[in-house]
């Protein structure tokens, strides 16, 4: 029983807000699979807005970490959980039912989740060396996972003027006997830039 307590005793403020990101994250979702079934504009945006929201918390609770001097190992592993959710998971969602449904745009898909998830592994283990080695994270190797942001407000532009489904831009090309929607590249490009090893971004 005092373990369970350490581990309440453990939580931050920061950590609030993190779980807030990967609970915005699940609701997109929610959000994405009743657009499958009803096939409503408004779960789309719904979708969009609250991986939006999860970008909020995202930013929120590293600030609120630093203010308060709260950082630890256990919100930077629940950041990094919370942010495979919203940044990486739920826009492969979103984008699966908007009509990425293809074999190939399911692969696709499924690498650049992939791509986020080696992409927070990876961080974790060089943040920690380099934290040691200078005191502070002093850039990112690849582009942080929270840049799939991007991708979702292109799919909530595609959604405005009825690009979706059918109508994907660049249509579907049929690569043997399955599909594979150009659009999905982007998910590609994506993943292979977030696990960029010569890709440096300066950390504010």
């Amino acid at each position: 029983m005092g373990r369970h307590f350490s581990m309440i005793r453990d939580f931050h403020l920061a950590d609030a807000f993190t779980l807030g990101n990967g609970a915005c994250g699940t609701a997109a979702l929610f959000f994405a699979m009743d657009h499958v079934r009803e096939r409503s504009v408004g779960k789309v945006y719904a979708a969009g807005a609250f991986i939006v929201l999860a970008l909020v918390f995202d930013v929120l609770d590293g600030r609120i970490a630093r203010w308060r001097h709260s950082a630890s190992p256990l919100g930077r592993e629940l950041d990094s959980l919370a942010d495979v959710i919203s940044f990486g998971v739920a826009p492969a969602g979103l984008a699966f039912s908007l009509g990425l449904t293809g074999l190939w745009d399911a692969l696709v898909l499924l690498y650049f989740v992939c791509c986020g998830i080696s992409r927070l592994a990876r961080y974790n283990i060089t943040a920690e060396a380099m934290s040691a080695d200078t005191g502070k994270v002093t850039y990112f190797e690849g582009t942080p996972i929270p840049s799939s942001v991007l991708l979702v407000l292109l799919m909530l532009v595609l959604t405005k003027v009825g690009r979706v489904g059918d109508q994907l831009p660049g249509g579907v090309w049929g690569l043997g006997p399955y599909d594979l929607h150009p659009l999905a590249l982007l998910f590609g490009l994506s993943g292979s830039l977030m696990i960029s090893k010569t890709l440096h971004i300066p950390k504010p």
